[in-house]
């Protein structure tokens, strides 16, 4: 092997043709260049030739040597701390808040971020080969795998899902090199795919999400997720993979990053954000996501984007609320004596109708139109009770005694009479299937009056295409 000049800033020397025991260990070699490559005065360019020296090492040597070899368990924990190093000085540059706000500032140049990019994917891919490699071998096998693997994991799945897809920081090579990085993981990890990487082959499996997602949690508080544009998307898609019944046991990493993601001001955020929110409500028992009132949090940070005017947000967040509301009103029902008349499903279905009536863009009216059928189909499930309600209240109206005026007496009865017939119509005639014995029993001709123009009235549906 030839001489480096890494190796010579070292001071070491390794003669080419020599065993194993000529060569200095290899936690010598990693301390040595963590040490030299965060010392303040290597600069960007001398900090690209010890990489550069580096992977010339990483060629050159064989597993034995990099995961212990003479010296077992020497190198795992300094090649973690070396894999997260050069993790970070591959990462897109970070952005910083301006003063008085506004958008984040950064640099707008990233070639330079691909270019090292393609520097570090050629190391990791050595690593994850010589991981490959390792688990054949006797000496080394399992007992230095796993270790290697649980320290090493975390940091190269990271670095591979920030580059693997077209963003600005990456170009065709970066993404292609990045792709053969995730490709070798998933084969030292036995693993066929990113998302049984993460979950497990089996239900009984942890996978390694909780690896990820602890290496990914001092990027993701609400001081650091704004700082690098990765982040967001980095977590993003590896929240995806993961479905029922694995996402459960991970709901208290997942839920705090989306909804913080959910509340930015920034309108691709705030969509990014319901949609990991929706994934979540979508992929977690319903019982998890009622303890600790947590179902009742995501509801309140959804609803309050009803009220914004971007057509994009306001569909993503109407189709997350179709699928939470059965949730929370199935919670509600389970408590004791629970005084709420008003539930989250009829907050939802008033502001949207409010709205609809007053929008005049049309971008919006169409978000509010083709989610309104979705509502109104989950009208047959509460026609118990909104029938029972509007019943007992025609019943008083038309036995009042009292000296309320007849002509607000028929006003009432007519609104009332006309809600029975629109509840009718959502649940596809049930009404009136309900009301034959109701008219049987009745005995005020009030009331029976209004029961036989719901009775008359043809089906017909509510909503028009």
């Amino acid at each position: 092997m030839a001489q480096h000049p890494l190796l010579h800033s070292l001071q070491w020397t390794i003669p080419e043709g020599h065993g194993c025991l000529e060569r200095p260990p290899a936690e010598q070699v990693l301390s040595q260049f963590l040490q030299l490559f965060a010392s303040r005065g290597a600069s960007s360019d001398a900090k690209a030739g010890m990489i550069r020296d580096l992977l010339a090492i990483l060629e050159a040597v064989d597993c034995q040597w990099l995961f212990g070899g003479c010296h077992p368990n020497a190198a795992p924990t300094l090649l973690r701390d070396m894999v997260v190093t050069l993790r970070l000085y591959a990462a897109p540059p970070q952005q910083q808040e301006p003063e008085g706000g506004g958008l984040p500032i950064g640099d707008p140049s990233y070639a330079a971020v691909a270019s090292r990019a393609a520097d570090v994917s050629l190391g990791f891919i050595s690593i994850v080969a010589k991981v490959e490699s390792a688990k054949g071998l006797e000496r080394l096998g399992t007992a230095v795998v796993g270790p290697v693997l649980r320290q090493v994991a975390g940091p190269l799945y990271l670095f591979a899902v920030t580059h693997v897809a077209e963003r600005l920081w990456t170009t065709p090579k970066t993404r292609r090199m990045a792709q053969e990085l995730m490709d070798g993981l998933l084969r030292a990890s036995d693993c066929r795919s990113v998302p049984e990487f993460l979950r497990g082959a089996r239900e009984d499996e942890t996978g390694w999400l909780a690896v990820v997602m602890q290496c990914l949690k001092p990027e993701l508080t609400k001081d650091t997720w704004q700082r690098s544009p990765a982040t967001k998307h980095v977590f993003s898609c590896t929240l995806q993979h993961v479905t029922r019944p694995w996402l459960g046991p991970h709901l208290e990493k997942v839920l705090p990053p989306s909804l913080l993601l959910s509340d930015d001001y920034r309108e691709e955020n705030k969509i990014l954000g319901v949609q990991c929110l929706h994934h979540i409500i979508r992929n977690v028992p319903a019982a998890d996501l009622c303890q600790y009132n947590r179902a009742q949090v995501v509801y309140h940070a959804l609803f309050n984007h009803l009220y914004s005017k971007e057509a994009r947000l306001l569909q993503v967040v109407l189709l997350c609320l179709l699928d939470l509301l059965p949730i929370l009103e199935k919670a509600l029902q389970r408590l004791p004596h629970n005084p709420q008349l008003v539930t989250p499903s009829d907050e939802v279905l008033q502001l949207v109708l409010t709205h609809m009536e007053s929008e005049h863009r049309l971008p919006l009216r169409r978000v509010y139109a083709r989610n309104l059928p979705a509502f109104v189909e989950r009208m047959s499930c509460r026609l118990a009770v909104l029938l029972k309600a509007l019943l007992r209240m025609m019943l008083d109206v038309a036995t009042d005694r009292s000296l309320t005026p007849e002509p607000v007496k028929a006003e009432l009865l007519q609104k009332a009479t006309e809600c029975l017939i629109l509840l009718d119509h959502a649940s596809h005639g049930q009404v009136k299937v309900l009301l034959q014995g109701v008219q049987r029993s009745c005995q005020d001709e009030t009331l029976k009056e209004c029961l036989r123009k719901v009775e008359e009235e043809p089906l017909k549906s509510i909503i028009t295409p």
